[in-house]
């Protein structure tokens, strides 16, 4: 189940305003108690990304799963990194950044727990498209994608399959 949708998150989409950590955090526990896995999609705004402000803007919304969840939900959770700024735009960050920023989302989330860290899911989704998917699936601390617009067509889609 995809919780927090970065473009619902921002409250970009149609300006309907932002969902609250708190209210996804909600639903996160609400499908965990349902006996589905959740994915927790996390991601900034290009503002947020211009300013430099992107490690705190994802450290506080991963705030309530790191402090709310156990370490069986914290196991069992899938994180997706979405830049805000790069769904649907064709833009997205250097294969270093998003690197970087997976490890950062890996160490935040599991506190130094070397269990935690080495079970969670961290997938991107960012403009992922057959051009750059097999560079990002190559990133140590990426585990996937999270694929958009890229997997409405077959061939595009079958594509960044291969690239896995």
């Amino acid at each position: 189940m995809i919780l927090a949708v970065s473009t619902l998150l921002s409250g970009i989409l149609n300006g309907v305003p932002g969902e609250k950590d708190t209210v996804i955090f909600a639903k996160v526990k609400a499908a965990f108690a349902a006996g589905l896995t959740p994915i927790l999609c996390i991601g900034e705004t290009d503002e947020e990304n211009q300013a430099g402000r992107t490690e705190a803007v994802l450290a506080k919304q991963l705030k309530p799963a790191i402090e709310g969840l156990s370490v069986v939900e914290k196991q069992k959770i899938v994180i997706a990194y979405e830049p805000v700024w790069a769904i649907g735009t064709g833009r997205t960050p250097s294969i270093e950044d998003i690197q970087q920023i997976h490890k950062k989302i890996r160490y935040l989330f599991s506190q130094n727990d070397d269990t935690i860290s080495a079970s969670v899911r961290i997938l991107y989704g960012g403009s992922v498209k057959p051009e750059n998917a097999k560079a990002i699936f190559s990133c140590p601390d990426v585990d996937g994608g999270l694929v958009g617009g890229a997997s409405l067509t077959i061939e595009s889609f079958e594509q960044i399959i291969k690239a896995l």
